[in-house]
């Protein structure tokens, strides 16, 4: 990929200054008030919906890595052919677009559970003052399935963290421009061209988003960034933006 260019250098120092910070004992603070939690719960905050990109699982390295993996290299030839301040508008559009939508699933699932709990005769601020406190009641899980009672209790109580919204709307946009590549992948033992590897993805993640499985991972989050990054891709060709309007 070569050197690496301003606007990602500087995403990295970001993403990496606030992790050594989680790492040396402000993980909880960090969390508490720049990760994405539900709006309503006590810590919400609007500006959760920027600042949860910048955090990381402070447990291990392996979320920062492949993040910062990820948008080093899709967004270097982004950044080459766009410019930064175009390749910084973007990213943050798919950042914040996947704040949002990974927020609108939440309420589908914590309505589905709220709706079950509530049946049993409980007032909704009596269920979310339970939920605040950081309890809920096993009699719960007898009202609904396992997975809408994990669901409802998860997007209460489980923050969203991470930049991988905002790279899945970079990879969207490298496999727009570079639809052609081949891709090595880990678990993959043959290359793979772009545009059959990123909606393959994708499609893993609706799977899992979807399912009862809890794998701890935001999968509406990811869907949401490349979805913002489809749409901004399909708009900028349909009306020619060039960098120009961007410098």
């Amino acid at each position: 990929m070569g050197r690496i260019t301003e606007g990602i250098k500087h995403l990295i120092i970001i993403n990496v200054i606030f992790f050594i910070a989680g790492i040396s004992g402000l993980a909880d603070t960090l969390y508490q008030y720049l990760a994405l939690w539900f709006p309503l719960n006590p810590n919400f905050q609007i500006w959760q919906v920027f600042t949860h990109m910048f955090l990381h699982d402070f447990t291990g390295f392996m979320h920062i890595l492949f993040n910062m993996y990820g948008l080093w290299a899709f967004g270097t030839p982004l950044e080459r052919m766009w410019g930064r301040n175009k390749f910084l508008f973007f990213y943050f559009s798919a950042g914040l677009g996947a704040g949002l939508i990974h927020i609108a699933a939440n309420y589908f699932f914590f309505s589905q559970g709220l709706d079950a709990v509530m049946a049993s005769g409980l007032a909704k601020q009596e269920v979310i003052d339970v939920l605040a406190s950081g309890r809920y009641s096993p009699d719960w899980y007898n009202l609904a399935s396992k997975g809408t009672i994990d669901g409802f209790i998860s997007a209460f109580n489980a923050p969203a963290v991470g930049a991988s919204g905002a790279v899945y709307g970079i990879l969207v946009a490298f496999a727009f421009t570079f639809p052609n590549a081949e891709l090595m992948m880990i678990f993959l033992p043959i290359p793979i061209k772009a545009k059959y590897f990123v909606p393959l993805i994708i499609l893993g993640d609706l799977v899992f988003g979807f399912s009862s499985v809890n794998t701890g991972i935001a999968h509406f989050a990811h869907i949401g960034g490349a979805l913002i990054g489809f749409i901004m891709m399909w708009y900028w060709k349909k009306n020619q933006f060039n960098n120009n309007r961007w410098n």
